[in-house]
């Protein structure tokens, strides 16, 4: 299998994932319940990115968990969709 297919096949594999776990657990990440951080979805996703960050420089692994980085995928996915950003700001980062 070449790049150009793993790329499609892991993105699609985060795509499952991400739907998935914004039907079992709601729309937390984006719309907080607010019970203890009061703060606004971008501060919440910034907060549970620096925790996960922080698990991968404590793993004592040579190679951090894959669960760890599948996350971190996620919550940078969900931090664009807080921050606002379209697919077409995404486009204009092409050369």
């Amino acid at each position: 299998m070449n790049s150009q297919e793993k790329i499609k096949e892991i993105t699609n594999a985060m795509q499952d994932l991400l739907l998935y776990k914004n039907q079992k657990y709601g729309n937390s990440a984006l719309k907080p319940n607010n019970v203890f951080f009061k703060g606004d979805a971008t501060n919440s996703i910034l907060i549970r990115l620096d925790d996960k960050i922080g698990r991968i420089k404590s793993n004592t692994d040579e190679t951090p968990r894959t669960n760890d980085v599948a996350d971190i995928i996620g919550y940078c996915v969900l931090l664009l969709i807080s921050m606002g950003v379209s697919p077409e700001d995404i486009a204009k980062f092409k050369d």
